[in-house]
């Protein structure tokens, strides 16, 4: 085979959040499992590269750099890049769809990428919340993937989405973060248990919360967040007799004193602390706040926020676990609730 028609096996998705020297590494990789490039095969040269797949020469050889730390390319000076390892094989190629990046979902993503080893080629694709756009994604993808790990969170149309997601066979599906009602069949699954998780934390710091009379939980109307996380609010609140409130927006909300704040997004957290703060209101005395997702700077805020939090690093892992151990089990994440002076 010419190195020319080798690019035929080589393509770059500009949707995707793997880097692009990844993807080249992967589609050279793929294209040596598949029998479509043979050992000692010769491979288009860095300039061929950097036009063909409009991509930088800097992007280009940091992939075949890559591919040589592998042992899988080798190369002659004043000749080019050659294929050393035809027998090299990723077992596993997995794609992973996130709904978006963040600090929490970086956590997910590293601690899997570290679990399931060097041998596995991962993909990455952010679909912002956006169920249009992740059809778009899943539908484009150019190759066959032995698994696709999903975290499916969607702010419009989250009742089709288990239509989309029941196309991929079960046996290669891993649900992250949480579950989809429609999706059926066996398939592997690491979440968490929304109503379960905010009426358990709540229950834990009952104590603290007495001294306040109400509860009010910061939810969005155009929000990707379960629906359970309300009906675990109201649950609690219910049966311990606080009144309570769904606040969309924070911004115009009245604050008082003998109130608790329960925030879900880190900007709520924000605005929140700028309009409590002008009134002189003492935090952890008059007013309580509680926010979803533990982050190293919420020790520090206002001597400590107290917060809510599911394990990420052990989702990450757990996702990987399933992979590597074959299985469709389902295993539920555990949620902590942290306890500091702002309640």
């Amino acid at each position: 085979m010419k190195p020319a028609s080798v690019l035929e096996h080589i393509h770059i998705n500009e949707y995707s959040a793997t880097p692009k020297y990844q993807q080249l590494a992967n589609a050279i990789i793929s294209a040596i499992e598949n029998g479509n490039i043979k050992k000692d095969e010769m491979l288009p040269s860095i300039n061929e590269l950097s036009y063909a797949l409009e991509i930088s020469r800097d992007t280009a050889e940091k992939g075949y750099k890559h591919l040589k730390q592998l042992e899988v390319l080798g190369s002659v000076p004043g000749k080019g890049y050659y294929v050393t390892n035809a027998d090299f094989k990723r077992k596993l190629q997995i794609v992973l769809f996130f709904n978006k990046l963040s600090a929490h979902k970086k956590i997910v993503y590293d601690a899997f990428v570290d679990a399931i080893g060097s041998d596995a080629s991962v993909d990455f694709y952010v679909y912002n919340n956006d169920l249009s756009l992740f059809r778009k994604l899943l539908e484009n993808l150019r190759q066959t993937y032995t698994h696709y790990v999903i975290i499916p969170h969607f702010i419009e149309g989250r009742d089709k989405a288990g239509e989309i997601i029941n196309n991929i066979p079960k046996e290669k599906l891993v649900l992250v973060d949480k579950l989809v009602p429609e999706v059926g069949g066996e398939y592997a699954a690491v979440y968490e248990n929304f109503e379960k998780d905010i009426y358990n934390a709540l229950e834990q710091a009952k104590e603290r919360l007495s001294k306040y009379h109400t509860l009010k939980l910061i939810f969005p109307d155009k929000s990707y967040f379960p629906k359970g996380i309300i009906k675990g609010f109201y649950r609690f609140c219910q049966q311990y007799a606080f009144n309570h409130l769904l606040v969309s927006d924070i911004s115009d909300e009245p604050i008082s004193a003998g109130e608790v704040y329960i925030n879900l997004m880190e900007d709520d957290l924000v605005k929140l602390l700028d309009r409590i703060i002008p009134l002189k209101l003492k935090i952890g005395r008059d007013v309580g706040i509680i926010s979803y997702n533990e982050t190293p700077l919420k020790k520090f805020i206002l001597d400590g926020i107290t917060t809510i939090s599911t394990d990420f690093k052990r989702m990450g892992e757990t996702a990987a676990r399933l992979i590597l151990e074959d299985t469709q089990r389902h295993e539920e994440v555990p949620f902590y609730l942290t306890l500091r002076q702002s309640i």
